[in-house]
Parts: C-alpha cells; sequence; structure tokens
C-alpha cells in the first residue's frame, strides 16, 4: 500500500459494484471484517442522484451501540485519498466520516450517523 492508499469500511451500498463504477471508476476489492461498537438501522435516502447510483431508497446508517457485542459486517476497501474526497461526495449529509479501528485491528475510516 502506498502513502496515498486509505483503507475505508463500508457496510452498505459502496460494496456495490455499481456504485463503485459511478463513484470510483473501477472495481474496488475488499476482505470481510467488521465494526464494534455500532448497530445499523435504516435511512431513507432523498437525494435523487444517490438514489439512482444506489438503486435504493433507504441506506444503512451505523450508530454507536451500548449493547455488548454489537458490531456492523462489512467489507474493507483500499482506496486512494482521491477516491476517499469522491466516497465523500457520495455520502449524504446525515453521514460522517470518521476514523475506527476494525475488528482485525485495521485503521480505517467509516461513514456513520452525523
Amino acid at each position: 500500500m502506498t502513502t496515498a492508499d486509505v483503507w475505508l469500511f463500508s457496510y452498505g451500498t459502496l460494496q456495490q459494484e455499481d456504485v463503485q463504477l459511478a463513484t470510483f471508476g473501477r472495481r474496488l476489492e475488499g476482505r470481510a471484517d467488521a465494526l464494534p461498537g455500532y448497530a445499523t438501522s435504516l435511512l431513507e435516502i432523498t437525494d435523487a442522484e444517490v438514489v439512482k447510483t444506489s438503486g435504493k431508497t433507504h441506506h444503512l446508517i451505523a450508530r454507536p451501540s451500548d449493547l455488548v457485542g454489537d458490531e456492523v459486517a462489512g467489507v474493507v476497501l483500499k482506496i486512494t485519498e482521491a477516491e476517499l474526497a469522491a466516497a465523500d461526495t457520495y455520502e449524504v449529509a446525515d453521514y460522517k466520516r470518521i476514523a475506527v479501528r476494525l475488528k482485525s485491528g485495521l485503521e480505517a475510516f467509516v461513514y456513520v450517523a452525523a
């Protein structure tokens, strides 16, 4: 991994090939991981472009959980800093990007409830 590469954890639409192609211009490779201490719920998406890209009107959104053992399953993806900026543009204002330590111990960015 070069210094320009970063890790991004996805538990939702950024795992979809069509979303990856529209957002990053390529299909990303990833590996299974999990985000401890969070749980997901559904969020209605009102941004027409995001709905068009993902094909979904509701996306998962991760929120901190106090329940022991809660974690969000997903995939960690290796992307460039420029691709991270593209992901920032794709995500709607209901999400914020934070840095986390995944279950594997890897440090990555993830989008959670704002």
